[in-house]
């Protein structure tokens, strides 16, 4: 049976039909807006950019879609590792809807917001949600991967705290979904990723309140680098929930180094000796704690507005310590020539405490993340270290950390959840209209 004809592209019906704006090859604002965070994806040109104001925006796009059969790909804030926040056909970008509106306990979020405006915005009611740190990354990606971030140990991933999510589907419908409507695609939108199921146009969070926090900042000399991954690993998965720390190996212009950042959900002098449990078996050279209102914390993580640049990158989740051998190999990895680094964020706390099968974020039981960066758009550094800490961290990886060199990625990113995720696709995506290269 022949596939039913597709109509020629009607770009000036798509147009007329928009309370947004449509962007063209050719037009003024069109080499602008096709761009991502990364500019390694500034080569990719799309056949039409649309910029949507609301759900029936969104819906109009996806029925233009379907019409004409050209490949459609949403963006919120275009942070796609792999640069699939845009392609060769139309871009949904939501970037118009960043609406932040609050009301008791609850945020409701549109998915194109910058995640430090909704900090910002989130402060001045005195609460927040627990998410990340690049400043520029938009919600709807960040919270349908699952969400890591400064507080997670405390209050868990940001997919946690959803309470409700409006996806428009393949066929145009604007569902709004909950644990009691349409549950099935609520679970998939809590970790399962974005581009597969439809596309999520707002967020409703429940709140923490956003108290002062302290915020610390330590440094130790490459020679003890083994030292101190061996000391972080045995320290902060197992700490109190408030406390949350991030551990960093970088080779840059200056040289090797040892860093580890994080929060405190209390004063100085509970962190002062949570940080004594750590520093007693490797001294630093350098420690810098104080208390700082919750924004400035989050402001001093983001580490910058979040400017564009050209980097690569890859990710473990470690269900597992390393051992001696496997921190040999990643001190060595990271003293090899190059601009690069490798980071560790403690998991456990409140994230460890949801079921591996209750949203679909399955690494529950891991002890940290790993991410991988590298300078430039050269994989062969990533490549090299991830091989052999794979022997170490196995195949598991966070599908917000997106590779496409990974074979194996519905196992390690979605573990005992991929099953369920394809009966979702098949479900509200019968004909396939979202066709990620990693698509459920």
């Amino acid at each position: 049976m022949r596939a039913p004809a597709r109509s020629a592209p009607d770009w000036q019906g798509l147009r007329r039909s928009l309370k947004g704006t449509l962007v063209r090859p050719g037009e003024a604002a069109y080499d602008r807006s096709r761009r991502l965070f990364n500019p390694a994806f500034d080569r990719v040109r799309p056949n039409g950019l649309a910029y949507c104001e609301t759900a029936q925006d969104v819906a109009a796009c996806l029925a233009f879609a379907r019409r004409s059969g050209l490949p459609v790909t949403a963006r919120s804030g275009g942070h796609s590792y792999a640069g699939w926040s845009t392609g060769t056909g139309l871009v949904i970008d939501l970037s118009r809807m960043n609406g932040v509106a609050y009301r008791s306990g609850t945020a409701t979020i549109g998915s194109g917001a910058r995640l430090m405006d909704v900090y910002t915005k989130l402060a001045g009611y005195g609460v927040s949600i627990p998410a990340g740190s690049c400043p520029t990354v938009g919600v709807g990606g960040l919270a349908l991967g699952g969400g890591i971030g400064a507080v997670s140990r405390k209050y868990g991933l940001t997919c946690d705290r959803l309470v409700s999510v409006q996806v428009v589907t393949a066929d145009g419908r604007v569902l709004d979904c909950d644990a009691t409507r349409h549950p099935a695609l609520f679970w998939a939108c809590r970790g399962g990723g974005g581009g597969n199921f439809g596309v999520a146009t707002s967020f409703t969070f429940r709140t923490h309140r956003a108290h002062e926090l302290a915020h610390f900042y330590l440094r130790w000399p490459w020679a003890k680098a083994a030292a101190a991954v061996a000391a972080w690993q045995d320290w902060a998965p197992g700490a109190p929930d408030e406390l949350w720390s991030s551990l960093h190996l970088l080779r840059d212009r200056s040289g090797l180094s040892v860093q580890l950042a994080g929060t405190y959900l209390g004063d100085l002098a509970g962190l002062n000796r949570l940080l004594g449990k750590l520093t007693k078996r490797v001294r630093p050279a350098s420690r810098v704690a104080r208390v700082v209102p919750y924004l400035t914390a989050m402001q001093i993580m983001a580490g910058g507005p979040g400017l564009r640049t050209t980097f690569s990158a890859k990710s473990h989740m470690a269900y597992r310590k390393l051992p001696a051998a496997g921190i040999a190999a990643l001190v060595a990895g990271v003293a090899r020539p190059g601009r690069h680094a490798v980071l560790l964020d403690a998991l456990g706390g409140a994230v460890g405490r949801v079921g591996a099968r209750d949203t679909a974020f399955p690494h529950r039981a891991a002890l940290y993340s790993v991410q991988y960066y590298a300078d430039g758009t050269s994989r062969t550094w990533l490549r090299g270290v991830h091989g052999e800490l794979r022997a170490f961290f196995g195949d598991h990886a966070y599908v917000n950390y997106i590779d496409p060199d990974l074979r194996e990625w519905r196992s390690a990113y979605y573990g005992q959840n991929a099953a369920r995720l394809a009966e979702v696709k098949a479900a509200y995506d019968p004909g396939r209209v979202f066709r990620l290269p990693q698509g459920v």
